[in-house]
């Protein structure tokens, strides 16, 4: 018996790298997988079959795939994605949000429409296929349905702590943080888990950051090898936060660099002052801020930098 035998998945943006890895894995367990790829560019330009490969991929392991060709930033095509599984194969389990476009500059660089652009793929396309597939989901569980329904969305080191010139996509990848938090809470009850897995590998997009090294495949490293920068490191987490054993398991964010697995912790309430229940005030707050808030002076002394 496979992890994932009798599941239905949808990988977005699995026609590469890190969407590749997931499609393949989820297959290797069993999961029948809809393998969704617009085909263009790391830019979010063009379009092609990219999904056919991977679809041809899993079949030629034993696996079942079927191709799809949907733009997540189009609303209306991710319901179709979502509608595409259920047809297909009677039902949908899981759904993984790894689709992604890279535009990046400085910001005073950065014209309108890049920005656009990385937001309607990151963000809208997570938003507009988790909107149908949680739509869906609620229906079963409203029925009595034994719901083990599963969202996994993609963030990044960027999104989690910043990167010069990616004022774009960091505050994308750092919203589906936002949005994986929420949406969590929101289908808890209904039977569905809700997680992001920040992966790391040499993909297209970071063969776009000089010096990162050239992209490959994931069915380029050989069955049984192990690379750091593999784009399917973080698959087997993938595979894992979709079946049933992780039904425990939701609202978190779990990073994968090299060979760690990393639980990451949000904003934290880190330390508090108070104003005495009176108003502050600005002309004195300088002093608190530097003496018992920052801890960069202490009283007397010179400041120091944080």
């Amino acid at each position: 018996m496979g992890l994932l035998d009798g599941k239905v998945a949808i990988v977005t943006g699995s026609g590469h790298g890190i969407g590749r890895g997931h499609a393949m894995e989820l297959a290797r367990h069993g999961a029948r997988v809809v393998v969704n790829d617009l085909g263009g560019s790391e830019r979010g330009e063009g379009s092609g079959k990219a999904a056919d490969d991977t679809v041809s991929l899993i079949e030629a392991a034993g696996g079942t795939a079927s191709p799809n060709y949907a733009n997540v930033a189009d609303h209306e095509q991710c319901g179709e994605l979502v509608q595409q599984a259920i047809d297909t194969y009677g039902k949908l389990d899981i759904l993984v949000n790894n689709a992604g476009i890279v535009r990046d500059s400085a910001i005073w660089n950065m014209p309108v429409a890049d920005w656009d652009a990385v937001m309607a793929v990151h963000v809208r396309g997570t938003w507009s296929t988790s909107h149908f597939a949680a739509t869906y989901f609620r229906d079963r569980a409203k029925s009595g349905d034994d719901l083990h329904g599963r969202i996994i969305n993609t963030t990044s080191g960027a999104g989690l702590g910043g990167n010069f010139g990616q004022s774009g996509y960091a505050t994308a990848k750092a919203a589906i943080v936002g949005m994986t938090l929420t949406v969590a809470q929101e289908l808890y009850r209904s039977g569905v888990t809700v997680n992001c897995v920040g992966p790391s590998g040499l993909t297209r997009i970071t063969a776009t950051m000089p010096g990162a090294g050239d992209a490959f495949e994931p069915d380029e490293v050989p069955e049984g090898e192990w690379n750091p920068m593999d784009p399917k490191n973080s698959s087997p987490l993938v595979a894992w936060l979709a079946s049933n054993e992780a039904d425990y398991v939701t609202g978190q964010v779990i990073r994968v660099i090299h060979d760690k697995l990393i639980w990451m912790g949000g904003w934290y309430e880190r330390k508090d002052i108070s104003c005495g229940g009176k108003p502050w005030d600005a002309e004195t707050l300088g002093m608190l801020m530097a003496t018992e808030l920052f801890e960069t002076r202490a009283r007397g002394m010179e400041f120091r930098p944080l």
